[in-house]
């Protein structure tokens, strides 16, 4: 833990959610039915955890009364469910630093340089933070952010520019063929002929390809050329053995995202397995006042679905509500009849809305 913050108002608020995934989304709606108010972190530039990252378009079968949607559908219903409670959605950033105040609350610093003067702290950070896979060649560490990327950010800054872009999946492929018609030029690199993106796109590729405004090569990256510190081309060796020089002052890496549990590691909490220790009553972590939720804990009789993980984040609600009222009687009300849950999730009782 880290003690030195920068000189800012911090976000005061009742609970910070580490973790935007579904789980940490459906944290945001138990809390407001307690009347708690949540900021959200995720290191992601959007909401949606490994559902929306990894597997967007694949269908999930086991939420409850939804016979199937897709990761993307599933976040976007939650956010709509968390809407009444205006949570604050900081997306882009992890969280470096965690301090526990004298007074019990936390200060939590994050990357991005915002601070938060929480009451409770909720890792719901699935099984840890994604990285890029990085391409492993000498030089590409030091070009990061200037001649390579693993996220496109401005898609015109690469109008006009010869592109190299590794990766044979979805985000690969879409780029390629989104950038490709403004590109002065675009290979793409990928180590197997077969791709793993949809038909369509693939066949997108394939026409660019036909066009002229794109290639392919099978093949891996071996080195990247520089002349006066710039990036003046990527060399591939091929499927046929032959290493080839291709023209390039920008490459663009999609090999995927790997979990990590990243900082989280560094604050003093019980670890198994790379995973934190909680309690099935409260599912409070060694550390008083921080919880954890999800595929990001562990306990006896642990189980990796959606579907524990908004069981947990229920009782971690009614744990944070009594940490942060201590004495005070945490009563149990159901959203069909109460009208303090009506009144907090702004919804009419006459109405059939008003139905859980």
């Amino acid at each position: 833990m880290i003690a030195r913050f920068p000189e800012q108002t911090p976000v005061t608020t009742d609970a910070l959610i580490v973790g935007a995934g579904p789980v940490g989304l459906f944290q945001v709606f138990e809390l407001g039915l307690l009347g708690l108010k949540a900021e959200v972190v995720d290191s992601l530039r959007q909401p949606g955890g490994q559902c929306t990252e990894l597997y967007p378009d694949k269908p999930i079968y086991d939420i409850p009364a939804v016979p199937v949607c897709t990761g993307e559908e599933l976040t976007a219903r939650l956010l709509e469910q968390i809407a009444p409670f205006k949570p604050g959605l900081h997306y882009g950033q992890e969280v470096t630093r965690v301090e526990r105040r004298a007074d019990g609350r936390f200060l939590v610093g994050t990357s991005a340089g915002t601070v938060f003067d929480a009451g409770v702290v909720v890792i719901a950070a699935g099984v840890g933070s994604f990285q890029p896979r990085r391409l492993e060649v000498d030089g590409a560490a030091e070009l990061e952010g200037s001649a390579l990327h693993y996220r496109v950010g401005d898609p015109a800054a690469f109008a006009d520019r010869d592109l190299v872009v590794c990766g044979g999946g979805d985000s690969a492929l879409d780029w390629a063929v989104e950038l490709a018609p403004a590109a002065r030029s675009l290979v793409l690199v990928h180590r197997r002929p077969e791709f793993r993106a949809a038909t369509a796109t693939v066949e997108k590729l394939r026409r660019l390809q036909e066009d002229g405004r794109a290639d392919i090569l099978t093949g891996t990256v071996q080195a990247l050329d520089r002349q006066d510190g710039r990036l003046s081309g990527v060399r591939v060796q091929s499927g046929d053995g032959l290493t080839r020089r291709i023209a390039a002052d920008q490459v663009l890496v999609f090999f995927g995202l790997h979990p990590k549990l990243g900082p989280i590691a560094e604050w003093g909490l019980d670890i198994e397995r790379k995973a934190l220790k909680v309690d099935t009553a409260r599912f409070e972590t060694s550390i008083p006042g921080i919880f954890a939720v999800g595929d990001i804990n562990t306990y006896p009789g642990k189980k990796k679905l959606i579907l524990s993980g908004f069981h947990e984040a229920a009782l971690a609600a009614f744990a944070a509500k009594a940490h942060l009222s201590p004495g005070e009687k945490v009563h149990l009300q159901y959203t069909t009849t109460s009208p303090v849950m009506h009144r907090r999730l702004g919804v009419d009782p006459s109405s059939d809305s008003a139905a859980a």
